[in-house]
């Protein structure tokens, strides 16, 4: 295999990243082709993870039922977000933070039940499993990035009740409900900045040499 990429693989690739978007607007009524799912669902496998645990399942929600089900799971969370956010409340709930009843595809990412790797983890061992699913859900965003399809992540759920839902055995987790699907057009921006929610903050006030930043 060729481990060297020339200039124009290597622009593609931070272009890819830079148009990341956290999608929340979906085409109703897409598919995507099972082929290219598969490429999805291969590219989050390929995360890194530590001690090589391992530690995602990705389950696709395929029922109509079930996911009407989550949706409700999602508002219920919206709803109860929106009272905890006090003044900002009424602000929250005009925004659209989901996409989960329109999206193409949608995926529940579980963390595993621990399987008891100590390389790499002996002193973050849940904080290091968490870690490595987190990097095989940024690899399938990049990748649907890269195939034009619209992701977002969406974590307004009851984790409890979802893995009710899904039937999970004890000690797995459900972290995202991944919204995977073709959109009309991909945000200039982030959507929160867009919407005034929160500005991106520059690179330099998060790089710090020899320790934090004293005042």
């Amino acid at each position: 295999m060729n481990t060297h990429f020339n200039d124009t693989e290597r622009e593609a690739l931070y272009r890819v990243i830079a148009a990341r978007r956290d999608m929340r607007h979906f085409l109703p009524g897409r598919t995507v082709e099972p082929a290219v799912l598969r490429r999805l669902l291969q590219a989050a496998h390929q995360g890194p993870s530590v001690g090589l645990m391992q530690p995602w399942h990705f389950i696709r929600i395929a029922d109509a039922a079930l996911r009407r089900d989550i949706a409700g799971l999602v508002e219920a969370e919206r709803h109860a977000t929106a009272q905890a956010l006090g003044e900002r409340g009424a602000d929250f709930l005009r925004l659209k933070v989901e996409g989960v009843r329109e999206c193409a595809e949608l995926l529940v990412a579980v963390l595993a039940p621990d399987d008891g790797t100590v390389f790499g983890r002996r002193t973050l061992p849940q904080e290091m499993a968490l870690c490595s699913l987190a990097c095989a859900i940024e690899n399938l965003w990049l990748a649907s990035r890269a195939e034009n399809l619209g992701m977002g992540w969406v974590s307004l759920f009851d984790p409890e009740a979802l893995a009710g839902l899904l039937r999970l055995p004890q000690g797995a987790r459900p972290m995202a409900l991944l919204c995977l699907g073709p959109v009309d057009h991909f945000y200039d921006e982030p959507m929160l900045q867009a919407e005034g929610w929160r500005k991106v903050r520059p690179l330099e006030e998060f790089i710090h040499t020899d320790g934090w930043p004293q005042s």
